[in-house]
């Protein structure tokens, strides 16, 4: 609202502050994010979960934008299938969860997963903490395709492809399945 109460409420504030602009900018908070995604990168690159692999390629020019190559688990219906995982980190990682998405030219068939790569899984959006990693969000991917009993898309894939944003953090998902 503009006006003179704004204004004067805006002035009242004004003193609070107690530190530097720059400390509540952008700067110290693109460095704290980076710090933690070299730490994560490092973490990935020495200790990956069992069938991934960071793609060394994609991490040369930004490191907020990650390709992780996954090979589907011995003993479930992906065996042998090779798949890319696709992570965008916002400046305010961790504690925003990042963008993670199937990319490339295998996307999994599955219950969870829509044609166009976007995830249904709620640690990606609601249930996400800045507790959790890179490598736990794989890890719950890779655990959500071996306890797929059956390869299917989702009923509604074909509305939501045709309807939905690009990035698969503005859906407003309605988790309603614990099975596949």
């Amino acid at each position: 609202m503009l006006g003179p109460r704004g204004v004067t409420q805006a002035r009242q504030l004004r003193p609070l502050r107690l530190w530097p602009r720059r400390s509540w900018g952008d700067g110290s908070i693109m460095a704290s994010m980076q710090k933690r995604l070299q730490k994560e990168l490092l973490a990935l690159q020495n200790d990956p979960p069992p069938g991934m692999t960071l793609n060394e390629k994609s991490v040369q020019n930004s490191i907020t934008q990650w390709i992780v190559d996954m090979e589907g688990a011995p003993g479930t219906l992906y065996e042998g299938e090779k798949f890319q995982l696709l992570f965008k980190f916002s400046s305010r990682y961790p504690f925003d969860s990042p963008q993670v998405m199937f990319t490339g030219e295998n996307i999994p068939v599955h219950p969870h997963v829509y044609s166009n790569g976007h995830i249904c899984l709620s640690i990606l959006t609601e249930d996400w903490s800045p507790a959790l990693s890179v490598q736990s969000v794989c890890l719950s991917i890779i655990s959500m395709l071996s306890s797929c009993k059956e390869k299917r898309r989702p009923p509604d894939n074909s509305f939501y492809v045709r309807t939905c944003n690009k990035n698969p953090k503005k859906t407003k998902w309605w988790y309603h399945d614990d099975t596949c």
